[in-house]
């Protein structure tokens, strides 16, 4: 599976952006998908996965503003991002995170694999 991300962009502080993550080909039905970003000097880390059955986590930072969905017949990942914050610039990433298991597609798991990632820039 390839992955590829679009949809990144400049936006001020309290706007929305809708990330959209292109599968080059659908992904098993037990697997995990999610995404990470990674700040300037910081390390990455994982916000928001789902499963198959689109039963989905997200971290505290991110949680009641951003959502995470998915399109099997599309190929396709989303994050709608709203009120966005300055902390929130980074560089996104979607992510295949393994087959589903006992955490429960927890999006903290290290990546399988990542696309290139699209940058998000919040101005105040």
């Amino acid at each position: 599976v390839q992955l590829q991300e679009s949809g990144g962009g400049s936006v001020q502080s309290g706007g929305s952006l809708r990330l959209s993550c292109a599968l080059s080909k659908p992904h098993y039905s037990s697997y995990c998908m999610g995404w990470l970003r990674q700040a300037p000097g910081k390390e990455r880390e994982g916000i928001a996965s789902i499963d198959f059955d689109a039963r989905t986590k997200y971290r505290d930072s991110v949680r009641d503003r951003f959502t995470i969905s998915q399109d099997n017949a599309k190929k396709s990942l989303y994050l709608q991002m709203n009120n966005l914050k300055s902390e929130d610039t980074a560089m996104y990433y979607c992510a295949t995170l393994g087959p589903y298991s006992g955490d429960g597609c927890s999006f903290a798991r290290q990546p399988h694999l990542l696309g290139r990632g699209t940058q998000v820039t919040v101005s105040s």
